[in-house]
């Protein structure tokens, strides 16, 4: 062991003159088909290779790495070779290796390669020493591996790229980043052994070759005492074994020791951009199974291989198939044997090759106009190598499918010009990479803009409605297909001196005009336009619009005395025609008081009309509508005639029933064929004495027979009939003498209070004005010229029923009392005891309320009532005294008028009362969240200003759903924005609103969702600083716990001087030792905490304050054993001289003032008062 080769040092592998390149070579160099060669530099775990770049500066490339060097006239670079050590250069498959090897030519069984494991360096916390060539003392030996010598080499020399470094696994890192020195990496032993192999091959050893010149003897194999992995850095070297080698060496039990048995191991080759062989062998079967041999042979089961590849890790998830190119993965092989699933190997790494860029998306336009196209497009995957051009082809819109190339270069856009106005063209995109050319992109179809349109036709009418106008017009004709026109549409009222106004902006070739008036004249023209322009508009065309249908004509009235068989009515004209003149009026009559069914009695332009061949006596109802080129007009109100009875026919003789008796006779007789229009209510019967034409009175009653007695025997006597009916009839009292000159009529509702109604010598009298339905009294009295008669007896007349009276008063709703109309009787209540409140069920601003007093129904119970609002048909009601009216208009005058409806027919119209709907309540307004943090919600909603004033008449409601589904109210008034507080991170909350003016309140408008973030991690306190030595120190800070599950981890940041922050630590550790300090520089750390969350994101909380670290002063580095605690004392020291926080500045400025103004407050009370 005492003389074992020194390790090999950094900087002693190549000649620090060597300058590095960053770009790769071309593949003639790689190949070595050109007069420049490429050497591969293997360097090994725990090793460095320093070269010197071209700026001057050093560069050191640790291991494990295969760096390529270039030479420009073939031959090898120096290789500086340390004492004990000898170059060899290997050539297979066209590329040549350099191997420095140590030089044993004992063999030691069980020993290590001291190339391998070289001691740690003297100062693990500081990176590798690189002296300055003016420093360095002179190579002792120097091998040139060619016959050239060192006199063909130059500067010139250069290395391709700079590999990237790769390890296994984490453990093969410090905690710092740095390499472990300690232990030897696996797959360089595996690589090396390979390596003596092939010497061995060139050598003649067991080939029987000579050996070859300037190579040293064989070097020891290394034994397996660790398990092997395998590091195929980019792709380089794996083609170069052969197939013999392609499987991993498995050492036997007498080397291993205690190795395990049926371990996989496996081994990467052939490595491609998307794929790569894999090799493995059979694991062995366990010793104790071989061992016995009482028991029976058994056949082995045949074993099934399962491969899976990651690319996040070594720790990371496998996956069965993988093929992104320019990764480095991992892979692992995994045996299963029927049902048994055995261990996974040990994961190899190795990184794919670079390939041809993925296909990338067609082109767009992001301009054009109608001789130019401007195209962008974005970068694909390069698949491990830049984009170097882009390859642009179109069909030169021939469109043949033949493309050519239009442009060629790195740029991502290009504009295309010389192009045809209104042409389609095709455009296809391939990228290009050192490694290749990729497939075209989809073939994209794009369209250069034409000129502007001509003016196009005139507009054409396709429909008209009474408030509406359809139109439609042509494309113009020298416009292609592949053109976007859109139409600008114009119109002019007439008389309404403002203009042509648009009416309509699209690409469609009709419109409806909406929102006019009927029976106008509008003037109408279109014009077109593109991305170039406008044209001209067309001509002016004029189109009139329907007349409305006319308003129902006035109550027609009766004109003159209603006869017993005819009556003579007239009607005024509709107060709105609807634009057209009235052609004709049409009069309907019903037979009766219910009106069941209509007859056409006259249609003509005449406003009056004479109903004849009426039945007297019988009850009428008539009714008018007028027609116009507009439509048919609503029917009028109704109007009910009585036509007067006649007397009754000419009664029937009447006829003896039985034999006559000596003094009296029975009589009976019929009812006449005609009544006169009214029902007979008494019969009188009179006797002509056989003597004398005088007669007298003998029966008078409703019955149909009557016997009249005091006859004389043997008489003939004449009698007569007569009819009676309710007209007030008085026959001549005898006259005692002198003859009857006048009657007295006496009428009252009282029989005590009657009053004299008529004088006169008539025997009838018609009474008028009185109620139906009612009582009366009434006497006679006769005079003569003897004086005054007597009263008669008081006679009970009745009137029959009629028609309702008219409605006195008609009242508007309120609001509460509309809400508890509409609304159910019991109200439900809430858990909390207060009454839930149903929604309105009418709108004040759609529906009017009212309410009747009940007029008298005249003897006859009220059926019905009849709401005449003008324009619209009659409502008709039941027998109630309060409605609804529904579907009207907001903000708009109704005059309504009532009457009142019975078995007999229609009672009058009350006054007209005006009555006016609300204005239709505000629509609900949008919601916005314009600002939010994982403890409140800002919210807005209108356009108007954030604070206005409470007198505003329009109003918000907002509100916000409880965990019980309920919405609570949060804000009500006329701002525009509130801010919800006191919530919780990371959840859904939910909002509606609603706006309220005079008009009442609106509609809730539609639920919307907001979510609060996350909280991010509170500030951490100022880290402590503790110094170890001149160059290390230690950094701790507080702990947070876990934030809802979520795991703490801490970013530590360090400056050195003026410089930028950099992050020297990020992890869940609370301290973290830094080392590799300059003595004489300032350091600042800070710390913020991190929040990992389970969706993969990261919250990064505030950073606490900066703490600085100060250079050690030389009077504490003298202290010697006082070095640690001088560095506590300068770390303290500082934190006193930290800068002050936003609060305390505040605070500090607070007092000034203050001071200030006491101090001129005192000068003022001081100098001025006094």
């Amino acid at each position: 062991m005492a003389d074992r080769t020194p390790p090999l040092e950094s900087g002693q592998l190549l000649s620090p003159e060597l300058p590095i390149l960053a770009s790769p070579p071309p593949s003639a160099m790689v190949n070595g088909e050109g007069p420049q060669q490429v050497i591969l530099v293997q360097v090994n775990p725990g090793e460095a290779f320093t070269i010197r770049r071209e700026d001057g500066q050093y560069q050191c490339i640790t291991g494990p790495a295969q760096v390529p060097m270039m030479s420009p006239n073939g031959s090898v670079p120096p290789i500086y070779v340390p004492p004990g050590y000898v170059s060899q250069i290997i050539e297979e498959n066209g590329v040549r290796r350099v191997l420095v090897l140590p030089q044993q030519p004992d063999f030691h069984p069980g020993g290590h390669s001291p190339l391998h494991h070289p001691p740690p360096p003297p100062h693990a916390h500081l990176p590798a020493f690189i002296p300055h060539p003016a420093m360095m003392p002179p190579p002792p030996h120097l091998y040139t591996g060619i016959a050239g010598g060192v006199g063909d080499l130059s500067s010139q020399y250069i290395s391709q790229y700079h590999p990237a470094q790769f390890f296994s696994d984490q453990d093969s890192l410090s905690q710092h980043g740095r390499p472990s020195f300690v232990h030897r990496d696996d797959r360089a032993s595996k690589a090396h052994e390979r390596l003596q192999k092939k010497v061995k091959e060139r050598q003649g050893v067991g080939g029987g070759g000579g050996q070859v010149k300037d190579s040293p003897p064989p070097s020891p194999r290394k034994s397996c005492n660790s398990p092997p992995t395998v590091d195929i850095q980019n792709g380089i070297g794996g083609k170069a074994l052969d197939a013999e080698h392609r499987h991993v060496v498995a050492c036997s039990d007498k080397q291993t020791g205690k190795e395990k048995n049926g371990e996989l191991k496996g081994e990467v080759s052939d490595i491609q951009a998307r794929e790569a062989v894999v090799n493995w062998s059979d694991p062995t079967r366990p010793e104790s199974e071989n061992t016995t041999t009482e028991e029976e042979p058994v056949l082995p089961e045949p074993l099934s291989y399962e491969i899976s590849i990651s690319i996040t890790g070594k720790d990371g998830k496998y996956q069965s198939g993988n093929d992104f190119p320019a990764c480095f993965k991992f892979s692992q092989v995994q045996a299963m044997c029927t049902s048994l699933l055995g261990s996974p190997s040990e994961a190899v790494s190795f990184t794919t090759l670079s390939c041809e860029p993925d296909p990338p998306g067609p082109p767009r336009k992001s301009s054009g106009t109608k001789n130019s196209l401007t195209l962008q497009w974005k970068a694909p995957c390069d698949n491990g190598s830049k984009i170097k051009n882009y390859n642009l082809q179109w069909d030169e819109g021939k469109g043949t499918g033949v493309f050519e190339q239009c442009y060629y270069g790195p740029q991502k856009q290009y504009r295309v010009t010389k192009l045809s106005p209104a042409s389609r063209y095709s455009f296809r995109l391939a990228a290009k990479n050192d490694m290749g050319v990729s497939e075209f992109s989809e073939v994209v179809d794009l369209f250069t803009s034409c000129s502007v349109p001509l003016p196009p036709f005139p507009p054409e009418l396709e429909m008209a409605g009474v408030t509406w106008l359809c139109l439609k017009w042509q494309r113009p004709s020298s416009s292609p297909k592949e053109d976007d026109i859109y139409y600008i549409l114009e119109m002019e009222e007439e008389d309404s001196g403002y203009g042509f106004q648009p009416s309509y902006d699209g690409d469609e070739l009709s419109f409806t005009v909406r929102n006019l008036h009927r029976s106008s004249k509008y003037k109408f023209r279109v014009a077109a336009y593109n991305s170039e322009g406008k044209s001209n508009p067309s001509q002016v065309v004029e189109f009139i619009t329907k007349p409305d249908r006319p308003s129902c004509p006035c109550r027609p009235v009766i004109r003159g005395r209603v006869q017993p068989d005819s009556f003579k009515m007239a009607w005024e004209p509709p107060k709105e025609n609807g634009g057209a003149e009235i052609t004709k009026y049409v009069v309907e009559l019903s037979e009766g008081v219910t009106g069941a069914s209509w007859e056409l009695v006259y249609s003509g332009s005449a406003l009056e009309h004479v109903c004849g061949g009426l039945k007297p006596g019988c009850s009428y109802r008539t009714r008018v509508y007028c027609m116009s080129e507009g439509g048919q007009s609503p029917l009028s109100e109704t109007l009910q005639v009585q036509t007067p009875a006649v007397p009754p026919g000419p009664c029937q003789p009447p006829r003896l029933v039985g034999k006559p008796k000596a003094r009296e006779v029975q009589l009976r007789w019929g009812p006449p064929h005609i009544d006169g229009g009214s029902p007979v209510t008494c019969f009188s019967v009179e006797v002509i004495g056989p003597q004398s034409d005088e007669s007298r009175e003998v029966y008078q009653g409703p019955e149909l027979d009557c016997t009249v007695g005091g006859l004389s025997p043997g008489r003939t006597y004449g009698f007569r009939r007569c009819f009676i009916t309710l007209a007030v009839l008085s026959s001549a009292p005898p006259c005692n003498g002198a003859p009857v000159t006048e009657f007295r009529l006496e009428w009252g509702a009282a029989e005590g209070s009657m009053q004299v109604c008529y004088s006169g010598a008539g025997l009838s009298h018609e009474m008028k004005g009185l109620l139906p339905a009612t009582n009366y009294f009434c006497r006679v009295q006769a005079v003569n010229v003897a004086g005054v008669g007597p009263y008669s007896e008081a006679v009970l007349c009745q009137t029959p029923c009629s028609v309702p009276a008219a409605v006195s008063n008609i009242y508007l709703l309120k609001e509460s009392e509309l809400q508890r109309y509409g609304s159910p009787v019991d109200a439900d209540e809430d858990e909390e005891g207060g009454v839930i409140h149903p929604p309105l069920a009418f709108s004040p601003s759609t529906c009017l309320g009212i309410c009747w007093d009940a007029p008298c129904d005249h003897g006859s119970e009220i059926t019905s009532y009849l709401i005449d609002l003008g324009e619209k048909q009659p409502i008709v009601v039941g027998p109630v005294t309060k409605y609804v009216i529904q579907n009207l208009q907001p903000d708009t005058s109704y005059r309504i008028r009532i009457q009142a409806q019975n078995s007999l027919g229609t009672g009058a119209f009350s006054h007209t009362f005006k009555l006016k709907t609300k204005p239709l309540p505000p629509q609900p307004p949008r919601l916005e969240c314009t600002a939010f943090s994982h403890q409140t919600l800002r919210l807005k909603w209108g356009d108007g200003p954030a604070k206005t004033a409470a007198s505003d008449t329009l109003q918000s409601h907002l509100q916000m759903e409880d965990k019980n589904g309920r919405f609570i109210s949060l804000y009500k008034g006329p701002c525009h924005t509130h801010k919800v507080q006191r919530l919780n991170e990371s959840t859904s909350y939910t909002f509606r609103i609603q706006a309220f003016n005079e008009a009442g309140e609106g509609p809730f408008s539609s639920v919307y969702t907001f979510t609060t973030p996350r909280s991010p991690p509170a500030p951490l306190k100022a880290p402590k600083l503790e110094r170890l030595d001149d160059n290390s120190c230690e950094v701790t800070w507080e702990s947070l716990s876990h934030m809802k599950g979520d795991p703490i981890s801490y970013s530590l940041q360090c400056m050195m001087g003026n410089t930028e922050f950099k992050q020297a630590y990020k992890g869940s550790a609370t301290s973290f030792l830094v080392q590799n300090l300059q003595a004489n520089s300032d350091y600042r750390f800070r710390v913020c905490a991190i929040r990992q969350c389970q969706d993969a994101t990261e919250l990064s909380g505030p950073y606490s304050p900066t703490v600085t670290l100060t250079p050690q002063r030389s009077e504490t580095v003298q202290s010697g054993g006082a070095a640690g605690s001088g560095s506590r004392t300068g770390t303290e020291s500082n934190r006193t001289r930290q800068s002050l926080t936003d609060e305390q500045c505040a605070f500090l400025l607070l007092m000034v003032f203050a001071v200030i103004a006491i101090l001129i407050a005192f000068v003022i009370q001081y100098f001025v008062i006094k």
